[in-house]
């Protein structure tokens, strides 16, 4: 179970505390996760070409959500995502991604109510070496879900159909992130028996990005 640290700006995290976190991958030889949702609206492009020119001058490699899941076989990187349905918005940040040599994960939500353009500009994006994961169907908070359904019914309602409509579109959906991060261990176990990485949220809203997931 993996958890990223917001960059949107409601999250409060400054540059100074970002660069910290590059800095602490780079010399600790850790993986930093991190993550957004719809840029140039709930993150600045500026505050993604910093991150984006922060893990190269770093000499950080990026890591995708798939190869975590793979087993990455450790040392210093960078998991970068974003998460719902902003698909225009990702497909306009191609030239940005390819200029910094970024591999990115997009955790996708509603796939079904895409619109089939949308679909093709996911499709660009896993051809110039995206990854495409889920991030169930409906965006609902997973405990909430499960206290009112049961664990059966949110594993058959949002988890697996996020998965395999995206299989079934030719991705390779290798791992999972929670709508608002909101997870229990009853739901990680659940969902790794069908993917090999489950993805939280790290919450510093005090403006400082700690270790994701601490131990």
């Amino acid at each position: 179970m993996h958890c990223g640290a917001n960059l949107d700006d409601r999250a409060n995290n400054s540059l100074a505390s970002v660069d910290t976190a590059l800095d602490r991958a780079a010399e600790r030889e850790q993986v930093v996760e991190l993550y957004a949702h719809n840029p140039g609206v709930t993150v600045p492009i500026a505050t993604l070409e910093h991150v984006l020119a922060g893990a190269r001058d770093r000499g950080l490699p990026f890591v995708t959500y798939a190869e975590l899941a793979a087993g990455h076989p450790g040392g210093a990187g960078i998991a970068l995502s974003f998460d719902d349905q902003f698909v225009a918005a990702w497909s306009a940040l191609r030239p940005l991604l390819a200029e910094y040599g970024a591999r990115v994960t997009f955790f996708v939500s509603r796939y079904h109510q895409l619109p089939e353009d949308l679909h093709i500009q996911l499709h660009e994006l896993a051809a110039d070496g995206h990854d495409v994961a889920a991030h169930s169907v409906l965006h609902f908070r997973a405990p909430d879900y499960v206290e009112d359904h049961g664990l059966a019914a949110y594993m058959k309602d949002e988890v697996l159909p996020s998965i395999q409509i995206l299989r079934d579109e030719g991705f390779n959906v290798t791992s999972f992130a929670y709508p608002f991060g909101a997870r229990t261990s009853e739901l990680d176990d659940a969902i790794l028996e069908h993917v090999g990485v489950v993805r939280s949220v790290a919450f510093s809203y005090d403006g400082t990005v700690q270790s994701a997931c601490p131990h």
